[in-house]
């Protein structure tokens, strides 16, 4: 999704990135392909925050949380070995900021039962793990969670995977009910009025225009115009630009921005036995894999069936080894391989090398610099700890507006 036209419904002050893994340990291909490498690039276009989802964990594993602890600090290391940078993205853990669970509990109040029942992957996950007692408010409500953890940075955009989409419009929904709700404070209308008057006589007369051209007939262009106007206003506070995005569009003082998805392409990175690569399937790739262990499991991966002898043609397409060709090797070397195949010129091995120096290529860097993380833990828990500070800075901003909202702030 293009960066322009993402933005244009975000205040820039939000135009944070926010995105959260759940910690299972070590981490294998199919996490650096879908999910790693895309935080890469992300961090050097925005102000990006990702978390360690400690909570959403346990909304699956709350019987046996024993293993969490380790499963987050190896989790962590694979992502900085990845090239996630802590001088250019925030990295935390969810639990360690509070602040994620007071709005849990808070958008709880004004959250319809109905619109967590109907989430797609509350009845998918039930069906999926049918093993486990699921029937508990924390599985029921762990979406409204996620809600909680975009909202609480006031993140603009949330990088997802086709089937993640409605757990963003979820919680663009709920930010929608909350403004509706709590943005029409005491006076608002005259305290949107005098912020008016703050912009000067040109701009103040040009934001009412685009506003009456929105409010009256629906102009799109006039709203856009309206809030890239109020973008560069600089005699008017944080508290007054939000309050005049809410006047602008007739609902509220706008607390919580409704996040946009940012869709990410679908991995294509397959198991070693051509479907998905997942832990629960024996067929990964792990990135912190000896080279010798990386190049066993490729060299014994199942390939065509119909290739019994050498001297037998083959269908690469039927073939789990020519996915990670498709993944990892230029054109040129896809014909060699693919006319090899079929007309029986090379030989299966012959077929996997390429594709092993290419994986181990890839992992080498990956590798060396784990290899650094693992020697100093104190210096990963110092990158997380300052990262637990920094977020927990910015969630207390927000839940100090929230609580005035709710009138439960008392000092």
């Amino acid at each position: 999704m293009p960066k322009e036209n993402t933005l244009n419904t975000v205040p820039t002050q939000h135009a944070r990135v926010l995105s959260g893994m759940r910690p299972t340990g070590r981490l294998h291909l199919g996490h650096y392909h879908g999910v790693l490498k895309n935080w890469v690039e992300l961090q050097h276009e925005y102000e990006c925050l990702f978390f360690v989802a400690d909570w959403h964990a346990l909304t699956t594993h709350y019987e046996d949380p024993r293993v969490i602890p380790e499963s987050v600090w190896e989790m962590v290391i694979d992502w900085l070995a990845a090239g996630i940078n802590h001088g250019e993205a925030t990295l935390f853990i969810q639990s360690q900021v509070p602040e994620h669970a007071e709005l849990h509990l808070l958008l709880s109040m004004i959250t319809p039962l109905g619109w967590l029942e109907r989430v797609p992957s509350y009845k998918d996950q039930q069906e999926k793990l049918k093993e486990r007692d699921l029937a508990t408010y924390g599985f029921l409500g762990y979406p409204l969670l996620q809600a909680a953890d975009i909202l609480i940075y006031k993140a603009g955009m949330v990088p997802v995977g086709e089937d993640q989409v409605a757990h963003v419009e979820l919680t663009r929904e709920v930010a929608r009910r909350f403004n509706h709700i709590y943005g029409r404070e005491p006076g608002f209308e005259e305290m949107a009025e005098q912020a008016i008057r703050k912009m000067g006589k040109k701009n103040a007369k040009l934001f009412r225009r685009y506003r009456k051209a929105y409010q009256e007939q629906g102009d799109q262009e006039a709203m856009e115009a309206a809030r890239a106007l109020l973008e560069t206003q600089q005699n008017i506070t944080v508290g007054d630009r939000e309050r005049l995005f809410g006047y602008l569009d007739g609902s509220g003082r706008l607390i919580l921005p409704e996040p946009q998805p940012l869709l990410t392409r679908a991995s294509k990175m397959p198991g070693l036995d051509g479907q998905k690569m997942s832990k629960s399937y024996g067929n990964t790739i792990a990135l912190r894999d000896h080279p010798e262990v990386v190049e066993r499991a490729i060299r014994t991966m199942p390939t065509d069936t119909n290739r019994v002898r050498r001297n037998d043609p083959g269908e690469p397409s039927r073939c789990p080894v020519w996915q990670f060709h498709e993944v990892y090797s230029s054109d040129e070397v896809k014909q060699w391989a693919a006319a090899g195949c079929r007309s029986a010129g090379i030989g299966c091995l012959d077929c996997k090398q390429p594709v092993i120096d290419a994986v181990l290529a890839e992992l080498r860097p990956i590798q060396e610099r784990a290899r650094e993380f693992e020697e100093q833990p104190e210096l990963v828990r110092s990158i997380v700890a300052e990262g637990n500070e920094a977020a927990r800075d910015l969630a207390q901003e927000t839940m100090d507006e929230v609580r005035r909202a709710m009138s439960i702030d008392y000092r």
